[in-house]
């Protein structure tokens, strides 16, 4: 790999197929789809002007994996935890529901699934990337120290060996099982606190008729349909708001006033996360047609809806996740399938 006569092609070629791998690591260290692809396109270009240094003693992803490590610590020294906005305040009851702006790094960040869980055969292995990459997961990966972080990710993940942990992170093998059990037992007393998602890959029947009833109850703006779809403990977010509710009577409550604009809303599948979500369209009174309005990632467990998180920021989502900004009155939404 260190052969000085490699092209300029065949560096670029060696280096951009890591890149949807490297992305999905550096987004579970920082929780942010931005940060993450500025920190994988760092971690290339400091790979590319330092490549005929690269000596081969270790693998090229293994280089690359300690060089984004490193960007990624470097960028976490800030000390910002990346949360959802039930990890910050307790729920706000219906009566008291204010839309409360906090800035964009406060807020852990949707990511297309495109971007981050590179294709595998292995059913097992494609499973376990999806899994954590799911927002529960993320967010218990914030309250991590970054070191740990990185071990339980390149550990628990990636099925590194905790002697190539340990070479990576230039540490002993005892100093990686370590954290790597400190890492576990936080995690575990954040799982103790509340059920994830439970979806399967692919979605089965029973979870894909509930997504479909979802959609039309979502565009029929029809609460008691959507009620019935809603687990009792259901959680609704809205970052950049902090407000965040709980209960289908607060939630359809707060849709039908507060939120009564997304009343005719399109909505359009997208893979968020490694869960299910949609693009929202709400009408647009001034161009007719619909205009974006949120991401919505959506958590399935028993046959109901656990949680929906709509991420807001319009003109961030849409263009990451390759979606226009605009939709036509005449969209039909059956021909965009489910």
């Amino acid at each position: 790999m260190g052969d000085s006569t490699a092209t300029t092609t065949d560096i670029d070629v060696a280096l951009e197929k890591h890149r949807t791998e490297l992305t999905g690591y550096c987004y579970r260290m920082l929780g942010s789809s931005f940060e993450a692809e500025d920190a994988v396109q760092d971690t290339l270009v400091r790979a590319w002007r330092s490549y005929e240094k690269f000596e081969g003693r270790s693998s090229l992803r293994s280089w690359l994996y300690r060089i984004a490590t490193n960007v990624c610590l470097d960028m976490l020294t800030t000390g910002n935890k990346r949360a959802r906005p039930m990890d910050l305040s307790e729920p706000t009851p219906l009566a008291r529901a204010a839309l409360s702006p906090r800035p964009d790094h406060t807020w852990l960040e949707p990511m297309p699934d495109a971007r981050v869980l590179p294709t595998v055969q292995d059913p097992a292995e494609a499973a376990i990337a999806k899994e954590s990459v799911r927002l529960a997961f993320m967010a218990a990966l914030q309250q991590l120290p970054p070191k740990q972080r990185a071990v339980l990710i390149l550990r628990e993940v990636l099925a590194w060996k905790a002697s190539e942990v340990a070479e990576l992170l230039d540490t002993s093998v005892a100093s990686v099982n370590s954290a790597l059990q400190r890492a576990r037992a936080t995690l575990a007393e954040r799982e103790s606190s509340g059920p994830d998602a439970a979806v399967s890959d692919p979605l089965d029947e029973q979870q894909q008729e509930l997504l479909e009833r979802y959609v039309a109850a979502f565009e029929g703006y029809d609460m008691t349909a959507l009620t019935a779809l809603l687990h009792e403990d259901a959680i609704m977010t809205m970052p950049p708001f902090d407000l965040w509710l709980t209960g289908h009577d607060d939630i359809t409550g707060f849709m039908t006033t507060l939120g009564s604009a997304c009343e005719g809303s399109r909505l359009l599948p997208v893979q968020v996360n490694g869960l299910p979500g949609f693009a929202q369209y709400k009408p647009d009174p001034d161009k007719g047609g619909f205009t974006p309005w949120a991401i919505q990632i959506l958590e399935i467990s028993a046959g109901r809806l656990t949680g929906f998180h709509f991420y807001l920021d319009t003109q961030r989502w849409f263009p990451l996740f390759g979606l226009p900004l605009h939709l036509e009155a005449e969209t039909d939404q059956v021909e965009q399938g489910v």
